[in-house]
């Protein structure tokens, strides 16, 4: 589901006036039981969507159920070329042609829900790297899904789309947003966009930077490129 953005555009570092992109990766594929059966995780991923896209940025979500991910478990990488299902080489170009990422988020047994994980795994690091993520957890109890966001910190990090600082967690979800991702009537809707926008702000910031960086200098002149020249001597 594409959210083209209004009017904001971010500059780059030569003054070029450029859109950015971000993917939004849905972590969950079940819907709650009932007796009010609804698929929670949708509900944040369209509200963080339609929060970027109030800030001008382009925004794409990425939802595991829309994806053939065919067991027994192959990574993008691991095809030749000529053999990458249709699939999963879609989702990779559109990770390799985002500027940031925004990964939401269920808690499972204190860590990150095993879709969002095995969504992720498909890809290699060399498509995230160099650009900002965001944490987005949720839960349809008190905390959030706030002790998940520990562990997808690591786990974003390895893949090389470092997240910002802050976070966004929400309690209560159900009660909070509606199924099309707007906030629920009897919510302060302002103080919620004001919490959203915290972190999405920074993301922006994070990724203007870097958007700008790439085209002063490419990552591999500054950077290892095989993971050996990292070992000690």
């Amino acid at each position: 589901m594409r959210y083209p953005g209004r009017t904001h555009v971010f500059a780059s570092c030569q003054g070029i006036m450029t859109k950015m992109k971000t993917l939004v990766f849905l972590g969950s594929v079940r819907e709650s039981t009932p007796p009010r059966p609804m698929r929670l995780g949708a509900r944040v991923a369209k509200a963080c969507a339609l929060q970027l896209s109030e800030m001008g940025i382009e925004v794409e979500i990425v939802d595991p159920l829309e994806i053939d991910q065919t067991p027994p478990f192959k990574p993008h990488f691991a095809y030749s070329a000529s053999r990458v299902p249709a699939d999963l080489r879609g989702v990779a170009a559109k990770i390799g042609a985002a500027d940031a990422y925004v990964a939401v988020s269920p808690e499972y047994n204190h860590s990150m829900s095993p879709a969002l994980a095995n969504l992720l795994n498909h890809f290699g690091s060399s498509l995230f790297s160099y650009k900002p993520s965001a944490i987005v957890t949720y839960s349809a109890g008190q905390w959030g899904g706030a002790r998940a966001a520990v562990n997808m910190r690591t786990f974003l990090s390895e893949l090389g789309c470092l997240p910002v600082s802050a976070m966004v967690h929400v309690p209560h979800a159900q009660d909070v947003l509606v199924d099309n991702g707007t906030f629920a009537a009897d919510v302060d809707e302002e103080r919620w966009k004001g919490y959203f926008g915290g972190t999405f702000r920074q993301l922006a910031w994070w990724a203007e930077a870097a958007k700008a960086q790439h085209q002063v200098t490419s990552p591999t002149e500054a950077f290892t490129r095989d993971p050996s020249q990292r070992n000690a001597p």
